[in-house]
């Protein structure tokens, strides 16, 4: 089950700030071969990766990468069973009650009181750290006032938007020094999606270093670095245009009728690495790597129209994060970097 936001150890008080100083040059997380098996399940397998200061960095993957095992790591819930974690230069084993001050964290399932309203939730989760809302006001304010008008609201009633951002209040009464956000906008509605993207980048803005996972792809621009991860293992760490530029095949977007039948077709093309449904377009991808990409689209558009697809047209795209994810994933194990 999902913790609520870490407490600190009994009779500690939070003396945390909005930022560490992205001066130092020792990584605000740090993370040397972490595994962790439940079973015969392996969460993660001897992943290895930094976090700099004041940066948004974030987890792309998609439900069973082990994401939320990893943040349980990192915020103190959990034991790995093998390698080395530390955050804010901390040891998040050896220094489980100072980092229990520092560290915001927001897991992924709902878990505040649901029969306490919103001012009574944010007042014990400030209590729980040794300080009160007021200390910090300033911090939440932006994201407050959006729900302060459902002050006296229990928490239960709210809807999943409104949930969320009295999550993310919770987690930063406090001041933290570093924010943990497990899948933060799953399950709620695009515009309430954009909005927290917004508060998080006004948060990064004010020098906080945010770590945050999610399924979608599409979050990734939004931030400043990511891992792509999947079943427990990083397929690459980098800017998101960065993962996008090196992708190192033809890639064409395909439009036709018939879209099952352009699927197939693409599929026995003779020189088809990999086709997949993005939106109202096949994404082709030509396994000639010297291929000069307007005219494999010619070949490709061409060869449909012999097929019986009049209306086939093909056309070179730059790949976006969410085709690189594609394509490590289909990379043999240990090709991902």
């Amino acid at each position: 089950m999902s913790a609520a936001p870490v407490p600190p150890s009994a009779g500690s008080a939070s003396t945390g700030s909005a930022s560490t100083g992205s001066a130092s040059a020792e990584p605000a997380v740090a993370v040397r071969n972490l595994a962790k098996r439940f079973g015969e399940t392996v969460a993660l397998a001897g992943i290895s990766f930094d976090v700099r200061h004041g940066e948004l960095f974030g987890f792309i993957g998609p439900d069973g990468a082990g994401k939320t095992t990893l943040f349980r790591i990192l915020t103190t819930l959990l034991l790995a069973d093998e390698g080395e974690a530390s955050v804010l230069g901390t040891d998040v084993v050896g220094g489980m009650w100072e980092l229990r001050r520092r560290v915001g964290y927001m897991p992924g399932r709902f878990s505040l009181y649901p029969d306490l309203s919103v001012s009574e939730n944010l007042r014990f989760f400030a209590s729980v750290f040794g300080t009160t809302v007021e200390a910090h006001y300033d911090l939440i304010a932006p994201i407050y006032r959006q729900i302060e008008p459902f002050a006296d609201r229990r928490a239960g009633a709210l809807s999943g938007g409104m949930k969320q951002k009295l999550a993310l209040c919770c987690a930063l009464v406090h001041r933290p020094d570093i924010l943990f956000l497990d899948e933060p906008t799953t399950g709620v509605d695009a515009v309430s999606r954009r909005e927290f993207w917004d508060l998080l980048a006004d948060l990064r803005a004010g020098g906080l270093t945010i770590v945050v996972s999610t399924p979608y792809m599409d979050e990734a621009t939004r931030c400043d670095r990511v891992a792509l991860i999947q079943a427990g293992r990083i397929l690459n760490v980098d800017a998101p245009d960065a993962i996008g530029a090196r992708y190192p095949l033809p890639l064409l977007a395909v439009r036709a009728g018939q879209r099952f039948r352009l699927l197939q077709a693409l599929r026995r093309f003779p020189h088809a690495r990999s086709v997949y449904p993005f939106g109202e377009e096949m994404h082709y991808t030509d396994a000639r790597a010297d291929g000069d990409p307007a005219a494999v689209a010619g070949e490709v558009e061409g060869w449909l129209r012999a097929e019986g697809f009049a209306d086939a047209h093909a056309a070179p795209i730059a790949a976006g994060i969410e085709d690189s994810f594609m394509a490590l994933m289909d990379a043999p194990e240990g090709a991902a970097s």
